[in-house]
């Protein structure tokens, strides 16, 4: 089928992507620190590489070529420029993993659509993931992806990705809380937000790494849940009363809170629909996801 290259893939939805990729024939060469066990066995190549030392990257991607590079851990500006130095005519199209976090967190109960953030004319500033907040980042990375690569790039715009292996446990932070019946904070549980599922967040970026597509693009399941339909969800599953304490707004958005959000926040997957690709809906999967991760949590 063709050659890919993943920097990163070695955890949560990255190793679906790889898995996607596999599946329909591709050659992969996963590029990663080396420091997380992967579970391909003998079925990718591998590399040892630091992502953030631009010496290490010439080094090791000398004489190379790849139809795909899928970037699932670019952070910042630098990070970027850094990857389009290395990779310029060794690659056909590459596919970086942005995020929701570019859009201002504001109310849009239609969603944010991709016009809404636009990375050809913001204002690149170059620096280190140091320098900017997590949705900066972002922005900055994907302002210097389109703004100097020289290659066709897609930018993915993923919410909050969930699933069994989610390495930062979001989920099972409310989970864990409803279970044990400790206090879960809202500052308001009539907020919604979109997910999509760690299996669905890979073979997307599989898929449209193989698309003609070049841009920004939101990938997200359909439809949106409330904060309050997420704990009935929880205490269906638990079969305990969740117990809900108002929060002020100055604390959402807390790491340790981090579905606690002041307003909706939801982005429009529209765009991805017009290219042919097809979502699975939230509200069918949640909870069947929410059950698993509560026998999961049972079993430690």
């Amino acid at each position: 089928m063709g050659t890919a290259l993943v920097l990163g893939g070695t955890r949560f939805f990255g190793v679906q992507l790889v898995e996607s990729l596999l599946e329909q024939g591709f050659d992969v060469t996963i590029a990663s620190r080396g420091n997380v066990e992967d579970p391909f066995g003998d079925r990718v190549s591998r590399v040892k590489v630091d992502r953030l030392d631009v010496g290490d990257m010439q080094k090791n991607f000398v004489d190379t070529k790849w139809d795909i590079i899928f970037d699932q851990i670019c952070y910042s500006s630098q990070e970027a420029i850094d990857s389009i130095d290395v990779f310029t005519g060794k690659t056909k199209k590459y596919v970086f993993t942005s995020s929701k976090s570019v859009y201002e967190q504001a109310s849009a109960d239609k969603g944010f659509t991709e016009e809404d953030f636009n990375p050809f004319e913001y204002k690149l500033n170059v620096g280190p993931k140091e320098n900017f907040t997590y949705g900066e980042g972002k922005r900055q990375a994907e302002a210097a992806f389109f703004q100097r690569a020289p290659f066709p790039v897609v930018a993915v715009r993923f919410p909050i990705v969930i699933g069994l292996n989610d390495y930062t446990e979001r989920l099972n932070y409310y989970i864990q809380k409803v279970r044990d019946q400790e206090d879960v904070h809202f500052v308001n549980l009539e907020a919604a937000m979109d997910f999509i599922s760690e299996e669905e967040a890979g073979d997307f970026l599989a898929w449209i790494g193989q698309s003609d597509f070049e841009g920004p693009i939101n990938a997200t399941s359909n439809g949106h849940v409330k904060m309050g339909e997420l704990l009935e969800y929880i205490e269906e599953k638990a079969e305990k009363a969740s117990n809900v304490v108002a929060t002020t707004e100055e604390e959402s958005g807390s790491p340790y809170n981090p579905y606690n959000i002041s307003e909706t926040w939801l982005i429009s997957n529209e765009k991805a629909k017009s290219q042919g690709y097809e979502f699975k809906d939230l509200k069918e999967y949640l909870p069947e996801l929410i059950g698993d991760a509560l026998a999961k949590m049972n079993e430690k």
